[in-house]
């Protein structure tokens, strides 16, 4: 029996709110590296960050607002159905290994890689997709790179155009009462109004 292999591509994040950066990213990625489809995987609790503002629920509700009529985006609330803290290592291991997988990740998560636990797992596992972020230099950890040369795996960089865009920003000017619509889906926004989210400074 024939094995379906596809070219998946994974972007993980705590999409508190997801804004429209993340979805350029996701498109991006799905048409410059001819990805069968792209899988946004929500964070349940990522132990390197503060707790997330926005319940796992009404994170996947904005996500799925913003997904819209993209067949090519699909929601992946692995980590969230785990529960516990969110390890990358640990997410890749449940997936189906006949896939290729592409792992996406901004320049400013690459700076960081080399924390990830297991980090050398996840490399081997997936091809390593960066795109730059403002503010973030795409540099290599010097240890990524030997151990990406070793097994002679190259780093895609995907070209996109970094936007000046983060969720922290977003919270804060809800928080404020201050105008967000360039950086939100309109049904996401109407979503945050309808909830009442992030209403608090954080």
């Amino acid at each position: 029996m024939a094995i379906n292999k596809q070219k998946i591509g994974l972007l993980g994040g705590s999409f508190d709110p997801v804004h429209n950066a993340h979805i350029a990213l996701a498109d991006t990625a799905y048409r410059a590296l001819a990805l069968d489809s792209v899988q946004l995987i929500p964070a349940a609790n990522p132990w390197q960050r503060a707790p997330l503002a926005a319940s796992p629920q009404h994170r996947v509700a904005m996500l799925q607002l913003a997904v819209g009529e993209r067949p090519w985006l699909h929601i992946n609330t692995i980590e969230i159905d785990r529960g516990g803290p969110t390890y990358t290592i640990d997410t890749l291991q449940a997936l189906p290994a006949q896939h290729d997988y592409f792992w996406i990740l901004g320049a400013d998560q690459l700076r960081n890689f080399c924390t990830w636990r297991a980090w050398e797992d996840i490399a081997d596992r997936v091809q390593l997709v960066v795109a730059e972020r403002p503010g973030s230099p795409d540099t290599t950890p010097p240890a990524l790179a030997q151990h990406l040369n070793e097994r002679g795996k190259p780093l895609i960089h995907l070209p996109f155009s970094p936007r000046d865009i983060s969720a922290t920003d977003i919270r804060q000017r809800l928080a404020r009462q201050l105008p967000v619509s360039p950086y939100l889906d309109p049904a996401v926004a109407a979503y945050i109004r309808q909830h009442q989210l992030y209403q608090s400074t954080l």
